[in-house]
């Protein structure tokens, strides 16, 4: 029998209850994946307690969770000054103010959704919130509402106590704080009677300070008023958006050839507003400006435009590009900006083509009523000549009158001017001899585009009410499609006071909202921080409609649901 020493046998005890102890840490082997969130199973002190003199709070989870997140996942209300202290003890923690609460106040607790579990990494599927305070009576005034965007969840909510001196978003912190939940539900309690400012914000940072450069805002369509004797204000809701105020800014100009120049910006530019006259090289060498030929997107990015001229510039001259009056998406201008522009002798080798083409090539969805075809090119050319270029015919030879629209110095629309025939097969010829590149480069070809109209029969309708709403305001009605059908909207106004209809849809699931447009714009007014105003408010019916083919949904009702 091998003897072990009392040295050794203190080594392999060690080793054996270190690993024990590690094994701990690990998810048992073989069962199911762990996908529950975590949650708050116990609070201290209770919701609702009063005269509260503690200077510290504790939470504990149902299991162990991250404690690196948990400190930035809370959030107090009001707002105190300092830094949390957190001393844990296995799924519990205490959590220690960094001073004395202030007298008779309550004081509201919430837990956002970025706590997540130690294992597996699930977060709290909605923030958890409870009340006390240091006084014998506690606020149970709440706002409550949702919010409404591709990613709804882990918005903050920022509540603002208004006086006749009050500053709010981007002045201060809020008083009250809460966080969305994986709905975009969320609810801020605990607070006093008072006139309260409410905003959404994606807040990247979690400074609780808006941003704008970063941070995604919804702005609120009204201010709450809590009375004494109120208890819940709901159907707060929001949407939120970019708020940009800053112009855009060149950033980048690379001469790919002879002929062009890929301008880049700081930020999406508004293509359809610009144009040539937008542009100019400026050859300081021989003192003179040299206008730009053409202007297109081709397949540039959102932030980018292609520019591109006849007539090339000697290698050894000192030029610049300038931008005049270019808008962003949110119509900020720029009057002007320039850069400097490396020349290129590189020669364009490339014969114009199509790029891309809305529907696609031999199509059997294109719509006989108010057809619209969208071809874009490879590069600038004279749209002018286009016309002459095309030939819209039907398959026995019959000539259909077409309008052409041009969206810039490569892409067009042809559209129909009467109505087609149903479930007919049509052809567009486009005839590239009069399509000629700012390097002359063309080709006596003739691109061919079939299409096949649809029956008509395939589509579906929604008809209908709307309840609960002021019929003396100009209610716009949108159907917002989801899954196959994403990307159509169809948009109505209310007829008849309340009656609405919208027809010749397209089969799908389908969202429905309206909102009061106050402004007659006809589109949803986000609402501004500079000058502030209001948005507008709006309301969703509460789940998906599925529209079905050659079937007309009737006496449908939509409860607009209101503040209140």
């Amino acid at each position: 029998m091998v003897k072990i020493s009392k040295y050794y046998y203190k080594i392999i005890l060690f080793s054996f209850l270190f690993l024990a102890g590690c094994a701990n840490q690990l998810p048992p082997g073989g069962g199911e994946k762990d996908t529950k969130p975590p949650t708050i199973v116990e609070v201290i002190p209770s919701d609702g307690t009063v005269n509260y003199n503690e200077n510290y709070f504790e939470l504990g989870f149902s299991e162990f969770v991250d404690k690196r997140v948990v400190k930035d996942a809370l959030f107090i209300s009001p707002a105190i000054e300092g830094e949390l202290e957190l001393d844990w003890s296995g799924k519990s923690v205490r959590v220690y103010f960094p001073g004395k609460l202030k007298a008779n106040t309550t004081y509201s607790i919430t837990v956002g959704t970025d706590v997540t579990d130690f294992h597996e990494r699930n977060k709290m599927a909605e923030a958890f919130s409870f009340n006390f305070s240091t006084g014998p009576e506690i606020d149970r005034r709440t706002i409550a509402g949702r919010v409404f965007d591709e990613k709804p969840e882990d918005i903050m909510i920022y509540a603002f106590l208004l006086s006749d001196t009050s500053k709010v978003l981007g002045d201060r912190k809020p008083d009250y704080i809460s966080q969305t939940g994986a709905d975009g539900s969320y609810k801020v309690g605990g607070l006093a009677a008072g006139t309260y400012r409410v905003f959404a914000v994606r807040d990247e940072f979690r400074d609780l300070i808006f941003q704008p450069e970063q941070d995604k805002i919804g702005i609120p369509s009204g201010d709450i008023v809590l009375k004494p004797e109120d208890s819940l204000m709901n159907n707060i809701n929001f949407f939120i958006t970019e708020y940009d105020t800053v112009p855009p800014r060149l950033s980048n100009s690379v001469m790919t050839d002879a002929h062009h120049t890929l301008l880049s910006f700081s930020e999406p530019i508004d293509s359809l507003s610009t144009g040539k006259k937008n542009f100019f090289i400026y050859d300081s060498t021989d003192n003179k400006q040299i206008p730009i030929d053409y202007t297109f997107k081709g397949n540039a990015k959102p932030n980018e435009i292609i520019l591109a001229i006849k007539n090339t510039i000697p290698l050894e001259h000192s030029t610049f590009i300038f931008a005049n009056n270019i808008a962003d998406k949110n119509k900020n201008i720029i009057k002007q900006d320039n850069l400097a522009l490396t020349l290129s002798a590189r020669p364009d080798t490339l014969i114009p083509d199509i790029l891309k083409i809305i529907p696609e090539r031999r199509s059997d969805k294109v719509d006989f009523q108010n057809t619209e075809i969208y071809f874009t090119l490879n590069d600038g050319f004279d749209t002018s000549l286009i016309h002459q270029s095309i030939t819209f015919k039907d398959t026995l030879g019959n000539n259909v009158p077409f309008s052409i629209q041009t969206i810039d110095n490569a892409s067009f629309k042809v559209k129909a001017n009467i109505e087609l025939q149903p479930r007919k097969d049509y052809l567009i010829r486009i005839n590239f001899k009069n399509v000629v590149d700012p390097a002359g480069n063309f080709t006596d070809t003739t691109f061919i585009y079939p299409f096949k109209t649809i029956s008509g029969a395939e589509f579906t309708g929604l008809q209908g009410s709307v309840s609960n709403i002021d019929v003396a305001r100009n209610t716009v009605l949108i159907l917002q499609g989801r899954g196959d059908v994403a990307g159509k909207i169809y948009k109505t106004k209310l007829t008849n006071g309340n009656k609405f209809s919208f027809n010749r849809v397209e089969p799908g699931k389908y969202l429905l909202w309206g909102f009061y447009d106050d402004d007659s714009s006809g589109t949803y007014n986000y609402g501004s921080l500079k000058p502030f105003t209001f948005s507008e408010e709006f309301s969703f019916h509460p789940s998906e409609i599925n529209l079905r083919p050659r079937w007309v949904v009737t006496d449908f009702l939509f409860v607009f649901k209101k503040s209140e």
